[in-house]
């Protein structure tokens, strides 16, 4: 079993009339000969780390090494608990789990990365704001778990899921469609239509840059995925009510992929253009790493 484009995943789960988390499943027995219980009580771990994640960071403010940012996920929850929501409980509750994912990372804490670490907030967020208005069990979240894992390994092997290569479309694009084909595998869609949200996931977030200030995986790295998160909703929605891409999965793909390729170095994780350039970013950098 070597499944490496979506065309090829989406006829394997027609063939064996299965969902893509179980294809998922028969994927990783295969290449890593662990048994279906090992590859769910691994997937368990990752869970509860990022359930972990989430809480840590709401509950207080990380030590952050740049500074930068900081106890905005606290704030957040703050807000949501004693005003009326401007984008719903669902989506408020999601951004703030993203965001505290991101402060977790940026002071080193533990947490799972989704396909990286810069984009560790999306996949967590978006599923566990997920099972609480579902009211979803971990079973579910595992198969969400599973889903967005084959969806990142294509992703993988024809483009790229690093930010120094394909630019933070590569990171929170990827990460988003991850999420997205998730909840629409966890709410009881087809796989065509998680496919289907994968690629708005990544159409929406195609051609974003890679600029972190100072190097640090702080700014504008945080907000981009509370951005990752609700694109990776946004997406699902419109693909469980039948809204379909028009630009198949695997064409997206090879398109992000063209585009990170055509993007100069300076966009690509350098910290030498975007925000990172501007007079802020300059300074905030001589200010966290001056020179000796």
């Amino acid at each position: 079993m070597n499944i490496k484009s979506g065309i090829e995943l989406l006829s394997y789960c027609e063939e064996k009339k299965v969902p893509i988390y179980h294809a998922a499943i028969d994927y990783e027995k295969q290449n890593s000969g662990m048994s279906e219980k090992e590859i769910l009580d691994k997937m368990m771990i990752s869970w509860n780390v990022m359930k972990v994640s989430i809480a840590k960071g709401l509950d207080k403010k990380q030590n952050i090494k740049g500074k930068m940012i900081g106890g905005e996920a606290k704030k957040l929850k703050e807000y949501y608990d004693s005003h009326v929501s401007v984008c719903g409980l669902t989506m408020s509750k999601a951004i703030s789990y993203a965001l505290s994912v991101i402060e977790v990372n940026a002071s080193m804490g533990r947490i799972v990365a989704c396909p990286t670490a810069g984009s560790s907030g999306v996949l967590p967020a978006v599923l566990l704001s997920t099972k609480e208005t579902f009211n979803l069990l971990d079973k579910d979240i595992i198969h969400g778990l599973l889903t967005s894992s084959m969806v990142g390994i294509i992703i993988g092997k024809n483009a790229s899921l690093s930010g120094a290569q394909g630019g933070c479309q590569a990171e929170v694009g990827s990460a988003s469609a991850m999420a997205a084909a998730a909840v629409v595998e966890m709410l009881g869609g087809s796989c065509e239509q998680a496919l289907h949200a994968a690629s708005m996931c990544l159409k929406n977030i195609m051609g974003l840059v890679c600029d972190p200030v100072a190097g640090l995986v702080e700014v504008p790295c945080a907000k981009r995925n509370t951005i990752g998160t609700a694109n990776a909703m946004i997406s699902a929605e419109m693909a469980l009510a039948g809204i379909v891409s028009i630009i198949p999965f695997d064409e997206v793909v090879y398109a992000m992929d063209r585009v990170g390729r055509m993007m100069p170095v300076c966009l690509r994780e350098t910290a030498e253009g975007g925000v990172a350039a501007t007079p802020t970013g300059q300074r905030l950098k001589e200010e966290i790493m001056p020179k000796a």
